[in-house]
């Protein structure tokens, strides 16, 4: 194995393997001019681990990667999505040799001799001119923290840790967060539990009728402000609000999607709040999102004082050598297709052309 190439691409889900592909696209070979490393057991990226309830036609938003179609043939809405996105995934491996190599965990990226990068991984160590980080964040589940928590009798989990509703069966649940996964915990655990509560920071804020062009733009423009700024980002759904389907209309009509305000403290049996109320609870489900997997980025140094790394397209700041896809606005299917790409032109104009280009790829079909 070559351990020195032009290109590092750490993660292979969406954003990942957009990278790679446009990497190729622009003559860098994998193995020699690219490597992507992976820490999963498969493809797949973060898909692989969802919950067996959220099928495909559940999910919001999945485009296409670049080069390759996903058929409709291959894409059964009433398939888990943890079985049709790494299959789709694994074919785009195979189709474009991309080579990914699994499982490594990257421990720490440091400076290296004559302007390179040392990645440092479970494998050995790889030498490069320029990184591509797509770590997503699916390895850093948000936990908030508050008074007795540790007293608590029943059972807690994360989003991340979450089985489907049928482990909910008959039990009195507490489900925390206002996002998307959120709903779509509190919607299927109704349907088993005994009791559910919902709790969030803020009062949920839905949007009906069509979300266009425009008020996507206008959404990531807002958290790309804040990447700008160096501050930590914000999911896109924190600004767009979240869409009322008729699943959820049937839900409010129930009183499935009454609000609480955030509770004061945990007991052994339940929550509490400031006014006297208490909920018992036998499940406390954290439905309370991700942070950015960077903390291998650490020894360059390139957060900012807001605690966040500011970017300018894809590259950071503090060092272009470095570029984050699928972090802060470009966290979405069709945000981290665009921002591979546009790594790949920005490492170009750093880099170089890459020597022994065999020319583009070709765009495919993918069909079983």
């Amino acid at each position: 194995m070559n351990n020195s190439v032009d290109v590092v691409v750490i993660g292979a889900g969406q954003a990942g393997l957009s990278g790679a592909y446009h990497l190729r696209r622009a003559g860098y070979e994998p193995g020699t001019g690219f490597v992507v490393l992976d820490h999963a057991p498969a493809p797949g990226g973060a898909w692989q681990f969802r919950w067996p309830s959220l099928t495909y036609g559940k999910v919001h938003g999945m485009y296409d990667l670049p080069g390759m179609r996903l058929t409709s043939d291959d894409a059964d809405p009433e398939r888990p999505s943890s079985e049709v996105i790494p299959a789709y995934f694994a074919r785009y491996e195979r189709a474009f040799d991309l080579r990914v190599v699994r499982p490594v965990h990257v421990t720490a990226v440091r400076d290296g001799d004559d302007g390179r990068l040392l990645v440092e991984t479970s494998a050995g160590t790889w030498s490069a001119r320029a990184l591509i980080n797509a770590t997503g964040t699916w390895d850093r589940p948000f936990w908030p923290r508050y008074p007795g928590q540790e007293t608590f009798r029943g059972r807690q989990l994360h989003t991340a840790q979450y089985p489907g509703p049928e482990a909910f069966a008959g039990r009195r649940v507490i489900v925390v967060g206002g996002g998307t996964s959120g709903v779509q915990h509190l919607l299927e655990v109704a349907a088993v539990a005994a009791e559910t509560a919902w709790v969030t920071r803020r009062p949920p804020v839905f949007h009906t009728g069509p979300f266009g062009e425009d008020q996507g733009r206008a959404a990531v423009a807002l958290v790309e402000e804040r990447v700008r700024r160096g501050l930590p980002p914000q999911s896109v759904v924190s600004v767009t609000g979240l869409p009322m389907t008729e699943a959820m209309e049937r839900a409010r009509a129930k009183g499935v999607l009454e609000r609480l305000p955030m509770f004061e403290r945990i007991t052994p049996s339940g929550v509490d709040w400031a006014d006297g109320r208490h909920v018992d609870a036998d499940v406390i489900l954290w439905a309370t999102g991700f942070r950015a997997a960077i903390d291998h980025l650490a020894p360059l140094r390139l957060r900012e004082r807001g605690g966040g790394i500011a970017v300018e397209g894809t590259r950071a700041v503090r060092d272009p050598r470095v570029h984050l896809v699928g972090y802060g606005p470009s966290a979405s299917t069709v945000g981290a297709n665009r921002a591979g790409r546009a790594a790949v032109h920005e490492i170009q104009a750093l880099l170089g052309a890459p020597y022994g280009s065999q020319g583009s790829p070709e765009k495919v079909t993918v069909g079983r």
